[in-house]
């Protein structure tokens, strides 16, 4: 019976394709399917421009024969779209995992808990205070994952956003700069 292999790797600019893809289907799979607005570009300056702020991991199987043989190409099945955070009473920085997703057909064969394992291998390594994500309230399959692998649910906690004209709203009322900002 022929197998896959996986290997976790940090994205490449390769890859913004398939991320722009998977980010898609993510968003299908939640329920907002017309919510996408990013772009192939956008993407690719904001995770490999010259400052990155955003960063991914991407999940990659490689179909094997009978004997373990690689038996075709590489895919990307699934990603992991991250960036830091800031504990004002850790007083260090954290992992914010932005976007978990692993399509379909490749679930059940430990990609999502690879990734998350990378993740949180590297918060271990950079002696970050924690990996923490957001999951919708309806999404038991996913919730039932992540209580498998001890993450703890932020009882007490409710997350807010604001964003469109209530963004530009708020905006409005900021108070005016009272001297230039010293450049870097």
């Amino acid at each position: 019976m022929s197998q896959n292999t996986c290997r976790i790797r940090p994205a490449e600019p390769r890859d913004v394709p398939v991320l722009l893809a998977l980010i898609t289907e993510l968003a299908e799979y939640e329920r907002e399917p017309d919510a996408v607005r990013n772009t192939g570009a956008l993407l690719h300056e904001h995770l490999f421009g010259p400052d990155p702020k955003v960063f991914a991991h991407v999940a990659e199987e490689t179909p094997t024969d009978d004997d373990g043989a690689p038996a075709g190409d590489p895919a990307v099945v699934g990603m992991a779209i991250w960036f830091l955070n800031y504990s004002t009473w850790e007083g260090v920085h954290g992992i914010h995992l932005e976007d978990l997703y692993v399509r379909p057909s490749a679930r059940k064969n430990g990609h999502g808990k690879a990734l998350l394992a990378t993740l949180a291998q590297l918060a271990v390594e950079r002696d970050y205070a924690r990996l923490e994500w957001a999951v919708l309230d309806w999404n038991e399959l996913a919730i039932g994952f992540y209580d498998a692998i001890g993450s703890d649910a932020m009882n007490g906690w409710t997350t807010r956003r604001l964003h469109g004209e209530a963004l530009t709203a708020v905006a409005a009322h900021a108070p005016k700069a009272l001297a230039e900002e010293p450049s870097e």
